[in-house]
């Protein structure tokens, strides 16, 4: 049986016949390993989505509450799902959870450790341990901007800040918890503000509303590249030198991260080895093309987010810049836009100055990601 096949016909049965989803798979596909958690798991959490009464209408809101929702200028407002609309209750409850250990099998692991939000909520290890030490295989993306993201997880395969909340709650390797005891267990300490931003105690729909919620609000657009783009600076001579070389008169990087987002949220083998040992989103489509294909990742934050590439294999910039300029490993399925190329160090210098011009300093400095 074509295991990846088989599991996306349950993910693809499961969006299209929410009602008869038994909340029971939540069990089975907690169990499931690594490899097919982004899928299970994406079926888990719509299984949950009817967990308890029906939720009350919320009308979405013409504008957010400014504190807690600052969406940078240039920016579109985060479409948000007709039953979570931003409230700056339900921010605050999914802030709280996000720094809630409490989440984790054993209590010593929440979002916000592999999340950091002095990181640019990014780890600094290639590989976080998590629940009871255990340890995957994957580096943790930053969420710089996630509101925006199609698609989550590294082979794409859960379509919402909601659902993508059951993965790491209930995988193995991080969390390690179920998310309806997790419920059970928090439910008399979040009784009140469960109440004040749903209308209901907290449970796996409150739980996986709040979390995306507060995720919504992590907008990072106030970088120098920002200023520059809106008139209010005027950029160096090196970062402008740069800014060419990034673009389509120089290297092409802005064919995979296109500004203003720099990803085009596709996914790519970037030819990391030339056999690879996690075969991304292969797992997922069951597509021999998508061997070693991951999602691209934002260079916002870049300053702030390393260990980089999936595994957390390049610890700077430049060991990045090398892979790149050696045109990748020869993998038979790499994208075909990699090339190899040449670099003076003057030009090596500019197009560093021009990624250091992405990161967003006041987003990693703001008082509202920490407890």
């Amino acid at each position: 049986m074509d295991r990846p096949g088989f599991f996306h016909q349950i993910l693809r049965h499961a969006l299209n016949r929410v009602q008869h989803v038994p909340s029971v798979l939540g069990c089975i596909f907690g169990m499931l390993n690594r490899s097919w958690t982004c899928i299970g798991l994406a079926a888990t959490a719509v299984a949950f989505w009817t967990c308890g009464p029906e939720p009350p209408v919320v009308p979405r809101p013409v504008y957010y509450t400014a504190d807690f929702m600052q969406v940078p200028e240039g920016f579109e407002n985060p479409v948000t799902p007709e039953d979570n609309a931003f409230t700056d209750v339900r921010w605050a409850l999914g802030r709280a959870l996000f720094f809630d250990a409490r989440l984790s099998i054993d209590g010593t692991v929440s979002c916000a450790t592999c999340h950091l939000p002095a990181r640019a909520f990014s780890a600094p290890e290639a590989v976080t341990p998590g629940a009871l030490g255990a340890l995957g295989s994957r580096n943790a993306a930053t969420l710089t901007n996630v509101a925006y993201q199609p698609h989550f997880m590294s082979e794409g395969g859960v379509p919402s800040l909601e659902m993508q909340v059951l993965v790491p709650l209930q995988e193995p390797a991080e969390m390690g918890h179920n998310i309806v005891t997790a419920c059970e267990e928090l439910a008399p300490d979040y009784a009140e503000q469960s109440e004040a931003a749903y209308g209901r105690g907290l449970d796996p729909f409150v739980m996986t509303r709040a979390l995306a919620t507060f995720q919504r609000s992590l907008l990072s657009g106030n970088s120098l590249w920002d200023r520059w783009q809106r008139g209010q600076i005027t950029a160096s001579e090196s970062i402008q030198q740069g800014a060419v070389l990034f673009g389509q008169d120089g290297l092409g990087c802005d064919r995979c991260h296109t500004p203003p987002m720099f990803t085009d949220h596709g996914f790519a083998n970037n030819g990391l080895d030339a056999v690879s040992e996690d075969p991304g989103r292969w797992v997922l489509t069951g597509n021999p093309a998508d061997s070693g294909a991951f999602k691209i990742p934002t260079l916002r934050n870049n300053g702030f987010t390393a260990p980089y590439m999936h595994d957390g294999r390049f610890e700077t910039l430049d060991e990045v810049l090398d892979h790149y300029a050696q045109g990748g490993a020869g993998h038979a399925r790499q994208d075909s836009l990699l090339s190899p190329f040449v670099l003076t160090p003057e030009e090596r210098l500019n197009l560093l100055a021009f990624l250091a011009a992405l990161n967003d300093s006041a987003f990693v400095d703001d008082a509202r990601w920490y407890p």
